[in-house]
């Protein structure tokens, strides 16, 4: 068989490992989970280290502090399609270590930052390689699974991401006390070259290329393709707007909720910890239940997660503006609630769209998908302030409430409109020129 650049990597790597090939006997799968989770550890290690550099040690002025996060997630909502663009072009496995051992050089340099600029440079440098990173994983993760498992492959792979985003600033912290902030950043630079270690352990994808670069469509072209490619699905087009504004109305609030606890006369100061912890299990646990389930409706469980988080923010207002008792106890368990629906949203969307999208063109659909959540990230937060400024804090996690609630029912409306498509793999591999197998 003779291969393009866009024969499908999947149908080579089923050749080698067989159809009935389990993830847990799927080694090179194993070993790119095992890669993510120590890089997506590194993402965060470091971000109670830095907090604490900046905010305690240079006494960094509120607008200082928000530029922090700021810096990581501009890059990555401004260059998702371009970057998504170069994962594909170019081979997924050195992407990955490149990007990883350029992350763990820029986090030794926060060793030598003098002030909050060079924080902030660093940061920046590190989000854009974190946007290459992102689409090049998710390519070479359908590159090494077959087609009838990407869903549990995804739910497994958003499961992690869950796992090192409420592991990593917990650690963190408790490093942070226990060897310091500097020793911290030692730390976490590590974690990035271990994990270009592992990926170099993988395989590298099997194609041959055979159209010239001049006879290829402009890089230009191929940024349009991954938006191409999602407005031509029902599912994607919407599934992707359901996914960002949903996150875009959760930000309105969660970045509120410290605000809203303080409203509380029984507030412990632990309780923003629970809280959060709360959301990150109920995610976790979300991504276990879909890691072994592969036949489910991906835009109806997208559904009800809208409606469960809105039923989770409703509550928390209702019982914070009557000043219930015992917070310590329905306050995270709302936030379970919240982050277990949060992960029926975005679980089930990813792996529906790893499913829909020819391993050829991953990173271009997921660089739109990265930009336009990380979009919603940087705005929504932002939103939520001045909604809260201008008409209270209840108010406005009523408000975020009542949206979603709005947007489930607007989505269970057009829901068989969206699930009455034509498969657009097969159409757009045709314009893409891919041989037939």
């Amino acid at each position: 068989m003779k291969l393009t650049k866009t024969t499908p990597m999947s149908f080579l790597w089923r050749g080698r490992c067989g159809m009935g090939t389990s993830l847990r006997k799927n080694k090179p799968f194993i070993t790119l989970m095992t890669a993510q989770a120590i890089s997506g550890l590194g993402d965060w290690l470091s971000i109670v280290a830095i907090i604490t550099l900046v905010g305690l040690k240079w006494e960094a002025t509120p607008m200082q502090m928000s530029l922090i996060i700021l810096s990581l997630a501009l890059p990555m909502a401004l260059l998702g399609p371009v970057t998504g663009t170069i994962a594909d072009r170019m081979e997924r496995k050195t992407l990955m270590m490149f990007s990883d051992v350029v992350r763990g050089v820029l986090i030794l340099l926060l060793t030598l930052a003098t002030n909050v600029w060079m924080v902030y440079g660093c940061l920046f440098l590190t989000g854009i390689f974190s946007s290459v990173f992102i689409p090049a994983k998710n390519g070479k993760l359908k590159e090494l699974v077959q087609d009838e498992q990407i869903k549990g492959a995804m739910s497994l792979s958003s499961t992690i991401d869950s796992g090192t985003k409420v592991i990593g600033p917990l650690v963190s912290g408790i490093l942070v006390s226990l060897i310091g902030t500097y020793n911290v950043f030692y730390l976490d630079s590590a974690t990035f070259f271990l994990s270009a270690i592992l990926i170099f352990l993988l395989p590298k994808a099997v194609k041959e290329v055979e159209v010239e670069k001049r006879d290829g469509p402009s890089f230009k072209k191929e940024i349009k393709v991954g938006f191409s490619f999602i407005k031509k699905s029902r599912f994607l087009l919407y599934g992707l707007f359901l996914l960002g504004v949903s996150l875009l109305i959760l930000q309105l609030s969660d970045s509120q909720i410290i605000v809203l606890l303080r409203q509380l006369t029984d507030v412990s100061p632990d309780l923003f910890g629970y809280t959060v912890t709360s959301a990150g299990v109920g995610m976790l646990l979300t991504g276990i239940f879909l890691s072994k389930k592969t036949d489910y409706n991906a835009f109806l469980y997208m559904c009800f997660g809208v409606l469960g988080i809105g039923a989770g923010f409703g509550p928390m207002a209702i019982l914070t503006h009557y000043d219930l008792s015992l917070s310590i106890v329905w306050v995270p368990l709302l936030g379970l609630i919240a982050g277990a629906s949060a992960g029926f949203v975005f679980i089930p969307f990813q792996a529906a769209t790893q499913e829909k999208t020819p391993v050829h063109m991953t990173g271009r659909v997921f660089g739109v998908v990265n930009s336009t959540t990380t979009t919603a990230t940087i705005i929504g937060p932002l939103a939520g302030g001045t909604l809260a400024t201008i008409i209270g804090i209840i108010p406005s996690f009523i408000v975020t409430s009542s949206l979603l609630i709005l947007l489930f029912i607007i989505s269970i409306a057009v829901k068989d409109k969206v699930e009455e498509e034509t498969d657009v793999t097969e159409s757009q591999s045709t314009t893409q020129g891919a041989t037939p197998l």
